[in-house]
């Protein structure tokens, strides 16, 4: 195929099977078919559908756009994809609304790719693809793990290379100005809605690099850390941050419960610590090469006002 035809194998392969593919006016409905040299293979690309999901009208904070693409911040609170539970008031829902008639067809549907996501109360950056072109050139980047994504949480503790505990903890070794995590993730073997550290070749591989930037406490027994992901798992840093026993502010899966000593900062301070009602954990940084210009792009998002006003009482 032509690489401008944009067509995934995935997209190729429901192509066959719709009898959209032939050869010399016979169809080809068997995708294992052998073709030899010379062949000439028609395929009939139908006109993209209308996706299922209402359009909502919903603020969006547009960062970036082109034609091919666009990049969000989201925030704290939003989902991204509509799912049973959630079926509208999505980040897609919005961005139906926000595209209109600019949106190409993805997949053979009127609908905006989603390349990767976010958790629910995590705020951030996201890029979302407007055609199949860019869908597919934003995939290959995340999938070879060269897009760039850099976090902010705010952890228990401090991840210190110096620390004997958590050099001893298995999956964790000194990083360049701060500590990496290595591990196998996948679903918590009791508890399906967690992820799990696993090692010994189970699990997807994951990769996180945290190193510190501010501390917080007298002693201190906060800081605030910047994350950043060689690969892109389901909770990767959430998961891999409370392995290494640093777990987020606010977590309600993974944060168990850990307390915050009342008597390391002020009364205000530690009364919007344990209050804090979501993971504390924004996606700052997000960088990638344009999928179809060739031009490097990198982007950063402000810190949400919920954060903003924790670090300021914990400064």
């Amino acid at each position: 195929m032509p690489e401008e035809a944009a067509l995934s194998r995935t997209r190729l392969a429901k192509l066959i099977a719709e009898g959209a593919v032939s050869r010399a006016g016979v169809v080809l409905d068997n995708p294992k078919l052998a073709v030899a040299e010379g062949d000439e293979i028609e395929i009939t690309v139908p006109e993209s559908v209308s996706y299922d999901v209402v359009a909502q009208d919903i603020p969006l904070e547009i960062v970036w756009e082109d034609e091919d693409l666009c990049v969000v911040n989201k925030p704290a609170g939003m989902v991204v994809h509509p799912a049973p539970g959630t079926p509208d008031g999505t980040l897609v829902n919005a961005l139906l609304h926000h595209f209109g008639d600019d949106l190409s067809g993805v997949g053979g549907e009127k609908r905006p790719g989603i390349v990767h996501r976010i958790d629910k109360d995590t705020s951030g950056l996201l890029v979302v693809a407007k055609s199949d072109r860019a869908h597919h050139g934003l995939a290959k980047q995340f999938e070879k793990h060269t897009a760039q994504r850099a976090y902010l949480a705010l952890v228990h503790g401090v991840p210190d290379p110096a620390d004997p505990r958590l050099m001893g903890t298995k999956g964790v070794s000194a990083g360049a100005g701060g500590i990496t995590i290595t591990s196998g993730l996948a679903r918590h073997k009791t508890e399906r809605q967690r992820q799990a550290v696993y090692f010994d070749g189970q699990g997807r591989h994951a990769i996180t690099h945290a190193r510190v930037l501010e501390r917080y406490g007298s002693p201190e027994v906060l800081s605030l850390v910047e994350c950043r992901l060689e690969t892109g798992r389901t909770h990767q840093i959430r998961v891999h941050m409370t392995h290494a026993g640093h777990a987020l502010i606010g977590d309600p899966v993974y944060g168990g419960r850990r307390k915050v000593s009342a008597k390391a900062m002020s009364p205000e301070a530690h009364a919007a610590v344990t209050g804090f009602s979501r993971q504390a954990l924004h996606a700052r940084e997000l960088g990638f090469v344009h999928p179809v210009s060739g031009e490097e792009l990198l982007f950063q998002a402000e810190i949400p006002q919920d954060m903003l006003d924790l670090l300021a009482l914990l400064r």
